[in-house]
């Protein structure tokens, strides 16, 4: 028996990391066909700014596990792309929201339907039991590296 096999719980780790790997390569790869000019980080981003009805750049650093560099540059492209504006916060003058212009909620649109149309593909042959409880999963996972650190 080879000693650095992995067994039981290690085992089932790495495949978990392996299928997860997978997953992420897929995602990056399909985003593409998506929408041309939107990034699979892009589309995350706008996917937030929509959900929390905009937030601080700050925020989406600290909600992804991200350098501010790394944000503001992302940022910085969506607003030369027209799809993301600063705003006055109505509460801190002195801070900076950003939000989705109309044009961002348009291709965000266009994307989250041609998106849900390849995962119901996906998933088209499992039983609705199965689609909660793997929901439940990710959920849970997700959560759990929420405190994590950035190398998640």
């Amino acid at each position: 028996m080879n000693a650095s096999a992995p067994t039981g719980d290690d085992a089932a780790v790495e495949t978990i990391h392996r299928e997860l790997t997978s997953f992420a390569r897929r995602a990056r790869a399909s985003a593409g066909r998506m929408h041309p000019e939107l990034s699979l980080v892009s589309y995350t981003l706008l996917g937030h700014l929509e959900e929390s009805g905009g937030c601080r750049a700050t925020d989406l650093a600290a909600h992804y596990a991200l350098d501010k560099s790394t944000v503001s540059r992302q940022v910085a492209a969506l607003e030369r792309a027209g799809l993301v504006e600063r705003r006055q916060d109505p509460e801190d003058h002195r801070v900076q929201v950003l939000d989705l212009t109309d044009a961002g909620r348009r291709i965000l649109a266009q994307v989250t339907v041609s998106r849900r149309a390849v995962f119901r593909e996906r998933l088209a042959g499992w039983p609705a039991e199965d689609l909660e409880r793997f929901a439940r999963y990710l959920v849970r996972y997700n959560a759990g590296s929420a405190a994590g650190s950035k190398g998640d």
